[in-house]
């Protein structure tokens, strides 16, 4: 079986060799799968996020505070909310290609060429999905092209794959205990 390579920090000594094309044993992330990968990313956000406007309230709730300071707390939370949600993507997206909800999906973003990808390429790949959302007319080319490419993936010079399925621990260990033909 062919291998992508690892993206992240490359081994010492190790030469980096592009890969041209995905093989052909894995498929490409399809619409469906994806937006039900994004959900599940949008619910640890909004969980986290959550979590914090809990604590702060609570913290609001004990103190006397202004309507100004409210407010003001409002904005910072804000801008903090959109901050968490780039660095959760970004470094997901760097770090093993795949966040939580694409984990779960067994999906991993990769760079069409092989190489790792770069908190810039994951920005681009961001913001073109928030631009490409009106309408959905970026993500439509997922439903019709054959390598399954939003804009903002081509924007990106990304591609969304599927990961192959792991033995299962028992049937890979029944695999190791074959002994070897003789003869």
């Amino acid at each position: 079986m062919t291998t992508l390579p690892v993206t992240g920090a490359a081994v010492a000594g190790e030469v980096y060799t592009p890969v041209t094309e995905v093989p052909p044993d894995r498929e490409y992330g399809g619409f469906v799968t994806r937006t039900v990968a994004f959900a599940i990313d949008a619910a640890i956000i909004d969980l986290a996020a959550l979590t914090v406007a809990a604590v702060v309230a609570l913290a609001y709730s004990l103190f006397p505070v202004s309507d100004l300071m409210r407010n003001a707390t409002l904005v910072v939370g804000g801008v903090l909310f959109v901050c968490w949600a780039v660095a959760y993507f970004t470094s997901f997206w760097t770090t093993t290609g795949e966040t939580p909800g694409f984990h779960a999906m067994r999906l991993r973003v990769i760079r069409a060429d092989g190489a790792p990808l770069r908190p810039r390429h994951a920005l681009v790949r961001l913001v073109g999905m928030l631009v490409s959302f009106p309408l959905l007319w970026g993500y439509l080319p997922i439903l019709v092209t054959d390598r399954r490419r939003g804009v903002y993936d081509v924007m990106a010079g990304t591609l969304v794959i599927g990961v192959p399925r792991e033995l299962p621990a028992t049937e890979s260990r029944a695999r190791q205990r074959v002994a070897p033909p003789i003869g």
